[in-house]
């Protein structure tokens, strides 16, 4: 092993040595560089990042991540957290990093009396659907199953469930907390409130997270999943026709109209293999039954290239999209919008963009708002504003890494064109590509209560050890 993969001081051979001592000090695994494990242990979701972590600490308990961090003080690194390893852009794993990895971690302890959850930090969100549904119960996740409930939840969390139930954030109750200096707190409205406070909506700029409280809401276990399928041709008319419909109805029911290409499979008719189509995906939160005849009307526009609506397990639903972004195997740059308004010449932009991608695997989806969501005040979680009715996002998939420019020079194009009709060019930070913007971008996303979050973060971590992430740089100055 190189010395030049460790910061200026800090030997090779010392490095290995101390390397020893960690491995004494935790119960889960620690792999070097040299070591056999070490590719597979630094592969994250997004096939595009390719990063080179100083050690990987594979914790099985908060005393392992205690043990990680001092290392990385000890040797001056910064320390990258691996929940899930799903954000698009790699915070997961930094070059020259103490790697924190948290998979292990899935754990998920449910109290159905206090409608409460515990979930340690490096569990799924199939791990907390799984164990809430068992009483009939669920919290805020996302879309995807095999997605990290860190990662999600700390940048804000929107899911099948925010009309009803708000985001991840809204239903975060209490987590543990490892700081930058070793010590392991507790986050709650009756100590650190301030840690809590910037935990929702934050991202990983206050430490590692090792468990999250959540509360939870009586959901299932059948509900009403909606997604019919329409051709490309008349997408302008069917999103016109959704947004109208939603109007009045965001508070029970939480939607997407997804642009996507049609597979060859048996699921669809072999005449639209390879075309481009929308789908108006909805769930209903309350009676499946109820929902089914609310939903109706979206499924009755005609034209219709395949339907997929129905009851169905809320589990179920939570893996639907599964399929659609198998770990590791594509290259991803995801960027996003929140927008002012969804007007006819808006869709048209989204429509036309979406006609004909690099990729066939690329996904284009509007969001819709309000609810729960947006009862939330602004300055109640760091997450901040939380007007805008929409939100776009462009999700360019593709395989072959030669392709990597013209897929990421189309997003940022389609993605600066619709910065037009966007709520003051504010962005999810999920959804930020790889971050190129850097700190103006997070200026700009958290508004009026950056100047908050940068005192929170001076306190906690004023060293700025864990930046690898939508990063706010500690206060300077007294």
């Amino acid at each position: 092993m190189s010395a030049r993969s460790f910061p200026i001081g800090v030997s090779g051979q010392t490095h290995l040595a101390d390397i020893k001592t960690l491995r004494t000090r935790m119960d889960g695994a620690v792999i070097a560089p040299e070591d056999q494990e070490y590719d597979v242990g630094r592969r994250i979701w997004n096939a595009m990042i390719d990063r080179r972590p100083a050690v990987i600490a594979q914790a099985l308990s908060s005393a392992d991540v205690v043990a990680a961090i001092r290392y990385a003080r000890d040797h001056d690194l910064a320390v990258s957290v691996r929940g899930g390893g799903h954000n698009v852009a790699g915070h997961a794993v930094g070059d020259n990093s103490v790697m924190i990895d948290l998979s292990e971690m899935r754990t998920v302890r449910v109290d159905p009396v206090r409608s409460r959850a515990w979930v340690e930090g490096g569990a799924r969100w199939r791990d907390v659907d799984a164990a809430t549904q068992a009483h009939g119960l669920a919290t805020p996740g996302g879309l995807i199953s095999d997605t990290g409930v860190a990662g999600l939840t700390l940048s804000g969390g929107i899911g099948w469930l925010r009309g009803r139930y708000g985001l991840c954030i809204d239903n975060l109750v209490a987590a543990d907390v490892v700081l930058a200096d070793g010590r392991l707190v507790h986050a709650s409205a009756a100590e650190n409130e301030d840690l809590l406070w910037a935990l929702k909506g934050g991202g990983g700029n206050f430490g590692v997270v090792t468990g999250f409280e959540f509360a939870l809401h009586p959901v299932g276990p059948e509900v009403m999943f909606c997604a019919p399928v329409y051709p490309i041709e008349v997408a302008e008319s069917a999103v016109s026709m959704w947004r109208d419909f939603l109007s009045d109805k965001n508070t029970e029911v939480s939607a997407i109209a997804e642009f996507s290409t049609v597979p060859q499979s048996p699921d669809f008719p072999e005449e639209s293999w390879g075309k481009r189509v929308v789908t108006l995906a909805a769930v209903y939160a309350g009676n499946a039954a109820d929902g089914e005849e609310l939903l109706q009307p979206l499924r009755d526009l005609g034209n219709l290239v395949s339907d997929f609506s129905g009851r169905m397990n809320y589990c179920d639903v939570q893996q639907l999209f599964d399929a659609l972004m198998p770990a590791g195997q594509y290259r991803c740059y995801w960027k996003s919008h929140y927008l002012s308004g969804l007007s006819d010449a808006a869709i048209a932009d989204i429509v036309d963009g979406n006609r004909n991608p690099p990729s066939p695997n690329t996904l284009s989806s509007i969001w819709n708002f309000g609810g729960a969501t947006a009862a939330v005040p602004a300055e109640a979680t760091a997450f901040g504003d939380r007007s805008m009715p929409y939100m776009f996002s462009i999700d360019s998939v593709w395989s072959a890494p030669e392709d990597d420019a013209v897929n990421i020079s189309w997003t940022r194009d389609f993605w600066q064109h619709m910065q037009i009709h966007s709520d003051e060019g504010r962005v999810y930070l999920n959804f930020v590509g790889l971050g190129e913007e850097g700190n103006d971008l997070v200026q700009h996303v958290f508004g009026d209560n950056y100047a908050r979050l940068v005192r929170i973060k001076k306190k906690y971590d004023p060293g700025n050890i864990f930046r690898f992430n939508q990063n706010i740089p500690p206060a300077t100055g007294p």
